[in-house]
């Protein structure tokens, strides 16, 4: 007779506190990539990852979502608003020099 493992929640549960622990406390992995031929470089590239929840994130000070326009709507609201105020501003420049 085979006795087959029976999968308990504990299992989950660990997985669940671990990623409760990263996204709390955050994480980075960094790596850079060289290729190099002769002593030239040839490509250089830097990558780096931060895993984290949004709150630990603003926390320490990155918050680049909410300025991007293809995430936030807010954002993008702002954007046209500029491109509008850009665009008067111009107007006025050229009626007070023409």
């Amino acid at each position: 007779m085979v006795m087959q493992g029976m999968a308990h929640a504990t299992n989950a549960t660990n997985l669940a506190d671990i990623l409760e622990r990263v996204l709390d406390k955050g994480i980075v992995i960094a790596g850079d990539i060289k290729i190099s031929l002769a002593d030239v470089d040839l490509l250089n590239i830097k990558i780096r990852l931060l895993v984290c929840s949004v709150e630990k994130a603003m926390e320490i000070g990155i918050d680049w979502w909410q300025q991007d326009s293809f995430i936030s709507s807010q954002a993008k609201k702002l954007e046209e608003e500029n491109k509008t105020l850009q665009k008067r501003l111009e107007k006025l420049e050229a009626k007070v020099m023409g």
